[in-house]
Protein backbone atom coordinates (compact mmCIF):
# COMPACT_ATOMS: atom_id res chain seq x y z
CA UNK A 1 0.00 0.00 0.00
CA UNK A 2 1.63 2.98 -1.04
CA UNK A 3 1.68 6.25 1.73
CA UNK A 4 -1.20 8.14 0.85
CA UNK A 5 -3.76 4.70 1.12
CA UNK A 6 -5.88 3.47 -1.22
CA UNK A 7 -4.09 4.00 -4.79
CA UNK A 8 -5.62 1.12 -6.46
CA UNK A 9 -8.24 -0.10 -4.13
CA UNK A 10 -11.00 2.38 -5.23
CA UNK A 11 -10.74 2.60 -8.82
CA UNK A 12 -13.07 -0.45 -9.44
CA UNK A 13 -15.99 2.08 -10.85
CA UNK A 14 -13.63 2.85 -13.87
CA UNK A 15 -14.30 1.46 -17.16
CA UNK A 16 -11.79 -0.07 -19.61
CA UNK A 17 -12.78 0.74 -22.91
CA UNK A 18 -9.22 0.02 -24.90
CA UNK A 19 -7.11 -2.51 -23.02
CA UNK A 20 -4.52 -2.02 -20.27
CA UNK A 21 -3.58 1.59 -20.48
CA UNK A 22 0.07 0.48 -19.69
CA UNK A 23 0.49 -2.07 -22.38
CA UNK A 24 -2.68 -2.50 -24.14
CA UNK A 25 -3.36 -6.36 -23.12
CA UNK A 26 -7.13 -6.97 -22.74
CA UNK A 27 -7.85 -8.83 -19.25
CA UNK A 28 -11.28 -10.05 -18.49
CA UNK A 29 -13.38 -7.98 -15.77
CA UNK A 30 -10.46 -5.72 -15.33
CA UNK A 31 -11.15 -2.40 -13.62
CA UNK A 32 -8.94 -0.06 -13.08
CA UNK A 33 -7.08 1.43 -16.53
CA UNK A 34 -3.91 -0.93 -15.86
CA UNK A 35 -3.88 -4.95 -15.58
CA UNK A 36 -2.27 -6.23 -12.45
CA UNK A 37 1.37 -6.59 -14.19
CA UNK A 38 1.40 -2.96 -14.79
CA UNK A 39 0.29 -1.55 -11.46
CA UNK A 40 2.89 -3.88 -9.98
CA UNK A 41 5.25 -2.11 -12.58
CA UNK A 42 3.94 0.88 -11.15
CA UNK A 43 3.44 0.78 -7.81
CA UNK A 44 7.14 -0.26 -8.09
CA UNK A 45 8.18 3.69 -8.71
CA UNK A 46 8.83 5.40 -5.98
CA UNK A 47 9.74 9.32 -5.80
CA UNK A 48 12.20 11.05 -6.34
CA UNK A 49 14.78 13.66 -7.33
CA UNK A 50 15.56 14.55 -11.32
CA UNK A 51 16.70 17.14 -12.99
CA UNK A 52 17.49 17.58 -16.95
CA UNK A 53 21.42 18.19 -17.89
CA UNK A 54 22.17 20.58 -18.35
CA UNK A 55 19.34 22.31 -15.83
CA UNK A 56 18.09 25.97 -17.33
CA UNK A 57 18.59 28.61 -14.57
CA UNK A 58 16.01 28.72 -11.67
CA UNK A 59 14.86 25.38 -12.44
CA UNK A 60 13.07 24.10 -8.57
CA UNK A 61 14.18 21.26 -7.50
CA UNK A 62 12.00 18.61 -9.32
CA UNK A 63 10.52 15.38 -8.12
CA UNK A 64 9.40 12.34 -10.40
CA UNK A 65 7.72 9.51 -9.98
CA UNK A 66 9.65 7.60 -12.60
CA UNK A 67 11.30 7.41 -16.08
CA UNK A 68 9.03 8.06 -19.05
CA UNK A 69 9.16 4.37 -20.07
CA UNK A 70 7.12 1.63 -19.34
CA UNK A 71 3.67 1.74 -18.42
CA UNK A 72 4.24 4.79 -16.83
CA UNK A 73 4.79 6.36 -20.33
CA UNK A 74 1.88 4.25 -21.89
CA UNK A 75 -0.29 5.52 -19.70
CA UNK A 76 0.12 8.84 -19.55
CA UNK A 77 0.11 8.78 -23.41
CA UNK A 78 -3.73 6.87 -23.19
CA UNK A 79 -4.56 10.03 -20.77
CA UNK A 80 -3.21 12.49 -22.86
CA UNK A 81 -3.45 11.64 -26.19
CA UNK A 82 -6.12 9.09 -26.69
CA UNK A 83 -9.02 11.00 -24.65
CA UNK A 84 -9.03 8.18 -21.41
CA UNK A 85 -10.10 10.30 -19.00
CA UNK A 86 -10.83 7.91 -16.21
CA UNK A 87 -6.71 7.68 -15.57
CA UNK A 88 -6.94 10.99 -14.08
CA UNK A 89 -7.82 9.17 -10.78
CA UNK A 90 -4.97 6.69 -10.74
CA UNK A 91 -2.38 8.85 -12.39
CA UNK A 92 -3.33 11.47 -10.00
CA UNK A 93 -2.90 9.83 -7.04
CA UNK A 94 0.46 8.57 -8.04
CA UNK A 95 1.27 12.70 -8.48
CA UNK A 96 0.13 13.18 -4.93
CA UNK A 97 2.84 10.44 -3.99
CA UNK A 98 5.11 12.61 -5.69
CA UNK A 99 3.94 16.20 -3.60
CA UNK A 100 3.91 14.28 -0.83
CA UNK A 101 7.79 13.16 -1.27
CA UNK A 102 8.48 17.12 -2.56
CA UNK A 103 7.46 18.63 0.12
CA UNK A 104 7.84 16.48 3.87
CA UNK A 105 5.42 15.66 6.56
CA UNK A 106 1.58 16.98 5.87
CA UNK A 107 1.24 20.98 5.98
CA UNK A 108 -0.34 23.42 4.13
CA UNK A 109 0.73 23.21 0.38
CA UNK A 110 -0.05 25.76 -2.51
CA UNK A 111 -0.70 23.42 -5.98
CA UNK A 112 -0.08 25.10 -8.96
CA UNK A 113 -0.24 23.44 -12.46
CA UNK A 114 1.51 24.41 -15.29
CA UNK A 115 -1.83 25.83 -17.52
CA UNK A 116 -2.48 24.16 -20.94
CA UNK A 117 -2.58 26.70 -24.19
CA UNK A 118 -6.64 26.73 -25.62
CA UNK A 119 -5.56 24.52 -28.71
CA UNK A 120 -3.43 21.92 -26.70
CA UNK A 121 -6.46 21.45 -24.65
CA UNK A 122 -8.51 21.09 -27.21
CA UNK A 123 -6.14 18.53 -28.67
CA UNK A 124 -5.51 16.71 -25.83
CA UNK A 125 -9.02 16.18 -25.18
CA UNK A 126 -9.31 18.91 -22.61
CA UNK A 127 -7.54 20.26 -19.72
CA UNK A 128 -5.43 17.03 -19.38
CA UNK A 129 -3.34 18.65 -16.06
CA UNK A 130 -6.70 20.47 -14.40
CA UNK A 131 -8.12 17.15 -14.02
CA UNK A 132 -4.83 15.71 -12.92
CA UNK A 133 -4.93 18.59 -10.12
CA UNK A 134 -7.90 17.69 -8.83
CA UNK A 135 -7.50 14.22 -8.41
CA UNK A 136 -3.86 15.53 -6.52
CA UNK A 137 -5.72 17.72 -4.47
CA UNK A 138 -8.46 15.30 -3.20
CA UNK A 139 -5.94 12.66 -2.64
CA UNK A 140 -3.70 14.76 -0.34
CA UNK A 141 -6.98 16.21 1.66
CA UNK A 142 -8.20 12.95 2.08
CA UNK A 143 -4.59 12.22 3.97
CA UNK A 144 -5.03 15.31 6.00
CA UNK A 145 -3.63 17.82 4.44
CA UNK A 146 -4.83 21.44 3.37
CA UNK A 147 -4.49 22.32 0.30
CA UNK A 148 -5.16 25.33 -2.39
CA UNK A 149 -5.20 24.68 -5.76
CA UNK A 150 -3.71 28.41 -7.45
CA UNK A 151 -4.02 28.85 -11.27
CA UNK A 152 -2.02 32.79 -11.21
CA UNK A 153 -1.32 32.21 -15.13
CA UNK A 154 -2.36 31.72 -18.26
CA UNK A 155 -0.76 30.14 -21.25
CA UNK A 156 -0.32 31.91 -24.36
CA UNK A 157 0.23 30.40 -27.88
CA UNK A 158 3.38 28.41 -28.47
CA UNK A 159 4.49 25.89 -31.03
CA UNK A 160 4.55 22.41 -29.96
CA UNK A 161 7.56 21.71 -27.92
CA UNK A 162 7.55 18.09 -29.87
CA UNK A 163 9.07 19.56 -32.50
CA UNK A 164 11.85 22.35 -31.16
CA UNK A 165 15.27 21.45 -29.96
CA UNK A 166 16.74 22.23 -26.11
CA UNK A 167 17.41 26.05 -27.32
CA UNK A 168 13.46 26.45 -29.00
CA UNK A 169 12.26 25.14 -25.59
CA UNK A 170 13.42 27.44 -23.91
CA UNK A 171 13.13 30.38 -25.87
CA UNK A 172 9.24 29.16 -26.47
CA UNK A 173 8.81 28.65 -22.67
CA UNK A 174 10.33 32.15 -21.65
CA UNK A 175 7.18 33.75 -23.51
CA UNK A 176 4.65 30.91 -23.68
CA UNK A 177 2.75 32.41 -19.77
CA UNK A 178 1.16 35.47 -18.53
CA UNK A 179 0.14 36.63 -15.14
CA UNK A 180 -3.41 37.14 -14.83
CA UNK A 181 -4.46 40.08 -13.31
CA UNK A 182 -5.46 38.51 -10.03
CA UNK A 183 -2.87 35.67 -10.12
CA UNK A 184 0.00 37.01 -8.22
CA UNK A 185 -0.04 37.26 -4.23
CA UNK A 186 2.29 35.67 -1.69
CA UNK A 187 0.41 32.65 0.45
CA UNK A 188 1.27 30.72 3.57
CA UNK A 189 2.77 27.63 3.05
CA UNK A 190 5.09 25.79 -0.01
CA UNK A 191 4.41 26.67 -3.65
CA UNK A 192 4.50 22.95 -5.61
CA UNK A 193 4.32 22.74 -9.83
CA UNK A 194 2.49 20.38 -11.19
CA UNK A 195 3.24 18.93 -14.57
CA UNK A 196 2.78 15.62 -16.67
CA UNK A 197 6.37 15.45 -18.02
CA UNK A 198 9.69 16.92 -17.68
CA UNK A 199 12.08 17.07 -20.38
CA UNK A 200 14.67 20.04 -20.67
CA UNK A 201 13.15 21.87 -17.79
CA UNK A 202 12.36 25.29 -19.78
CA UNK A 203 8.96 25.25 -18.73
CA UNK A 204 9.44 24.77 -15.21
CA UNK A 205 11.92 27.33 -15.16
CA UNK A 206 9.98 29.78 -16.99
CA UNK A 207 7.04 29.33 -14.62
CA UNK A 208 9.39 29.69 -11.61
CA UNK A 209 11.08 32.71 -13.08
CA UNK A 210 7.25 34.39 -13.41
CA UNK A 211 6.00 33.67 -9.94
CA UNK A 212 8.80 34.52 -8.17
CA UNK A 213 8.62 38.18 -8.34
CA UNK A 214 4.96 38.29 -6.78
CA UNK A 215 6.08 36.32 -3.70
CA UNK A 216 5.36 32.72 -5.22
CA UNK A 217 8.77 31.22 -5.20
CA UNK A 218 7.98 27.03 -5.92
CA UNK A 219 9.61 25.09 -3.87
CA UNK A 220 9.71 22.48 -5.91
CA UNK A 221 8.18 21.26 -8.68
CA UNK A 222 6.03 17.36 -9.03
CA UNK A 223 5.81 15.43 -12.16
CA UNK A 224 4.92 12.03 -13.09
CA UNK A 225 7.74 11.25 -15.62
CA UNK A 226 11.25 12.35 -16.28
CA UNK A 227 13.39 11.87 -19.55
CA UNK A 228 17.15 11.78 -18.91
CA UNK A 229 20.00 10.89 -20.82
CA UNK A 230 21.10 9.17 -18.36
CA UNK A 231 18.52 7.93 -16.41
CA UNK A 232 19.16 7.61 -12.58
CA UNK A 233 16.71 5.08 -12.07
Amino acid sequence: MRGLGGLWSDLTDLVLPAGCAGCADRVQGLAQGFCPRCIGELEALHPAPTRPDPAPPDLPPCVALGPYAGALREGLLAYKERGRHGLARPLGALLAEVVAAAVGPARPVNLVPVPDTARAARTRYGDHLGRLTGHVAARLRAAGWPVRVLRPLRALPRPDSVVLDSAGRAAAAEAAFRLRRSGGAPVAGPVVLLDDIVTTGATLAAVSRILRPVGMTPKAAAVLAATQKRPSW
